[in-house]
């Protein structure tokens, strides 16, 4: 015969079940409290000296940084105080033997393209890739404004057009020598195109056997607006100096400045105007991983071991060079992640 319970062992059961679930959904609480805290990309920064703060030179918009032997090298745009924009810079380099804490300025990478060249005004924000014993340095160039009385650049939102270039050297010292057929990379010739105007700030990686080029553009069509509206694509070639087939179309929206690098078999990317980190399986279909960043790197350059000998599958280590300063001065400084 089936016992009954009484009214004390019912209630002494449902506080058990209570107590129980309490305990389960607490743990469950602190577990995703945990790994929130694990998952939460932070950045810090530290000065550092020989191309951080400076009186007679400001510096920006720095490569990615790769180790060659037990150096760490870095290239840079480097223009005369109190010039801040790259616009009116040359590309110089520097090196590291303590994981970018303390550098040396080695010397000017590249300078001015040859009068009437697409680049013969300022060359600026350099990459680089190591690739089959050479070393491939590739930048923004931009000549002076078609049509100006003076021969000047006047930056406008017209016609003042960007184009990718390519110098290539034997060592990662130099010297560097520009390739026949530069520009490797040029604006599209369709004004409603999202690259129409402006193109800049690569950003390299070797997968399935080709060389992408990550690159930002903007549309002639925003006109002043356009840095706001800057979007990210890819060009693929066989080789490192081309020649480039564009990707149909933007990749990632508000991503002003390119910073990509490989992960799990595909790409991450950080987009700087709206703060996120995004990741795509297969290099091209991005979604958001991580929103609402804060206090992030500006134009940055990550220490990337995959740009560098051979091209080896390794984590990044979590620490690159990025922009600092504003107005009448900007320098270089070093930042870490803690992923």
């Amino acid at each position: 015969m089936k016992k009954v319970k009484s009214g004390l062992e019912i209630l002494m059961v449902l506080v058990f079940c209570i107590t129980s679930c309490n305990s389960v959904k607490k743990e469950k609480n602190e577990k995703e409290d945990v790994e929130a805290k694990i998952d939460s990309i932070k950045f810090s920064y530290q000065d550092i000296t020989g191309i951080g703060k400076d009186s007679l030179y400001n510096r920006r918009d720095n490569s990615d940084i790769i180790k060659v032997g037990d150096t760490h090298y870095v290239w840079y745009t480097r223009m005369i105080s109190p010039e801040t924009a790259g616009y009116w810079g040359t590309i110089w380099y520097a090196t590291s033997k303590d994981e970018g804490y303390t550098w040396k300025e080695q010397g000017m990478a590249l300078g001015l393209g040859e009068e009437g060249k697409f680049d013969n005004h300022s060359v600026f924000t350099p990459n680089i890739l190591a690739y089959e014993g050479k070393y491939y340095l590739y930048y923004t160039g931009v000549k002076p404004t078609p049509g100006n009385a003076n021969n000047e650049f006047e930056n406008n939102s017209t016609n003042d057009i960007t184009a990718i270039g390519l110098a290539v050297a034997d060592s990662p010292d130099g010297p560097f020598v520009r390739v026949e057929n530069n520009p490797v990379l040029e604006v599209s010739n369709v004004a409603s195109d999202f690259d129409s105007f402006r193109i800049d700030d690569v950003s390299m990686l070797v997968k399935d056997d080709k060389v992408w080029l990550f690159y930002k553009g903007r549309s002639v069509i925003h006109g002043k607006s356009g840095p706001s509206k800057t979007q990210m694509s890819v060009a693929y070639a066989d080789s490192p100096e081309g020649p480039f087939e564009k990707h149909d179309g933007p990749l990632l929206d508000k991503s002003h400045e390119v910073l990509i690098w490989a992960k799990d078999d595909g790409v991450a990317s950080l987009a700087s105007i709206n703060k996120t980190i995004n990741f795509a399986a297969d290099g091209v279909s991005f979604s958001v991983i991580q929103d609402s960043l804060i206090n992030i790197p500006r134009a940055p350059g990550l220490y990337r071991p995959h740009l560098e000998n051979g091209n080896p599958k390794t984590e990044i280590p979590g620490w690159g060079i990025s922009l600092k300063g504003g107005k009448g001065s900007v320098y270089l400084a070093r930042f870490e992640s803690n992923r």
